[in-house]
């Protein structure tokens, strides 16, 4: 048997490792289009590798079909890539956060030995190789690169990922080659990414980064409340709170609905504590800039900001601030709200939405339903996870039970 594994990304390396193991007599193939496997792996937490997570139910995913997921996170659980890992003598380190790395820190030791496994069994790796197209005449399968053609596979595995990061030559060819089998996808879109707002005063408050509560509002309705830190940018905003929610956030953009951010300074205090804390301030300091006395609780460029936005002078004394003024600093502060425009794009996107439609592949085999013996995993479904090492699993357990079935006759 013959086997081509398109994409040597987490998802395509574990299955054609699987596939291997639980049968040496295989031929496998794994094509990539750049000079080494695992670009984004290498790329994952900051060079750290947030591998996976130890806490994963559907609810961190999303997706036409996010319950498409579970039986892949039932045959390859933590404990299953936990012991997955041991194997190839890649020690993990798991936070209390529930979080996991690599105990190195690196990410480039996984991918190190990830690469050494695939030496040992003789895997055959084909390298600076972009796969345009694919087809299948007489039950077998011919790939063609852009210069070359590769002929006589029994079976093939699309795990070519999506367009996040194409700075890593990340494409979408993966759909390009399923419609060519008939498959359907969900438009794709940027995931884990900063935010474009409409708020005038964004290029002033650059820089500013505060723990807070941030809430989604989709055609007005409040649908979700994420708290972390908020990064103001001179495009809108960023941080890890913002990019948890821009995953709602940005399938919601993609359909075309309004959507606006509100965030909340202070999510520890209620109004009327924040209110006494003010004050309280405005006594203490009464004789100061009005400005002056508010960067007592947050930085000067967001305490310039409230005034200005408030349309109160910068220079009124703490003393002759009024009550009025009082709340409406207090109301900015705890729903200080602006639409989305855009993202940030593809190029700085954690991963990427959308994709081949999952009611077109089997969930315990990988399998398309439309073309026997091609196989779909990781990224190229239309699955992602939520920031924390998510997207990494669901390539793990997809790949897994991919390579499992690629090794059926």
């Amino acid at each position: 048997m013959k086997i081509a594994i398109i994409g040597g990304g987490a998802a395509g390396v574990i299955a054609a490792i699987t596939a291997k193991r639980l049968n040496r007599k295989i031929d496998i193939d794994i094509f990539d289009i750049n000079k080494g496997i695992g670009k984004k792996i290498l790329a994952s937490g900051n060079g750290r590798c947030n591998i996976s997570n130890t806490s994963i139910t559907q609810d961190n995913y999303i997706g036409e079909n996010p319950s498409f997921i579970n039986q892949a996170l039932k045959e390859f659980d933590f404990k299953a890539f936990e012991n997955f890992c041991k194997s190839i003598g890649l020690i993990l380190d798991i936070k209390s956060s529930c979080k996991v790395y690599p105990l190195s820190n690196e990410a480039k030791s996984v991918v190190n030995l990830l690469e050494n496994e695939l030496i040992n069994l003789g895997i055959n790796q084909i390298l600076e190789t972009k796969i345009v197209d694919i087809k299948k005449n007489n039950e077998k399968f011919i790939l063609q690169s852009l210069n070359k053609e590769f002929n006589n596979y029994d079976k093939v595995l699309i795990s070519s990922g999506l367009q996040a990061a194409p700075q890593l030559n990340s494409t979408e060819d993966g759909i390009s080659i399923a419609t060519n089998f008939k498959h359907s996808f969900n438009p794709t879109y940027p995931s884990l990414v900063g935010l474009h707002t409409n708020f005038e005063f964004k290029s002033k408050l650059q820089g500013v980064k505060k723990e807070s509560t941030v809430s989604l509002y989709i055609d007005k309705q409040k649908e979700k409340e994420i708290t972390g830190d908020v990064l103001f940018t001179k495009y809108g905003v960023s941080g890890f709170a913002i990019l948890d929610i821009s995953q709602y956030a940005v399938y919601a953009l993609s359909l075309y609905q309004d959507i606006a951010i509100s965030i909340n300074f202070f999510p520890n205090l209620t109004k009327n504590e924040l209110l006494g804390t003010l004050e309280n301030l405005f006594k203490t300091l009464k004789h100061s800039d009005a400005h002056i006395a508010l960067s007592g609780i947050v930085s000067r460029k967001l305490a310039l900001v409230l005034l200005e936005l408030n349309n109160i002078d910068k220079e009124l004394k703490a003393k002759d601030i009024n009550a009025k003024q009082i709340r409406a600093i207090v109301n900015s502060l705890t729903n200080l709200r602006f639409k989305i425009e855009d993202t940030q794009g593809f190029k700085h996107a954690e991963a990427s939405g959308g994709g081949v439609r999952t009611d077109e592949i089997d969930n315990k085999t990988y399998e398309s339903k439309l073309c026997k013996n091609l196989y779909f995993a990781g990224e190229v479904l239309d699955i992602v996870g939520n920031r924390g090492g998510y997207n990494l699993h669901f390539a793990w357990a997809s790949g897994y039970l991919a390579g499992k079935s690629l090794v059926k006759l």
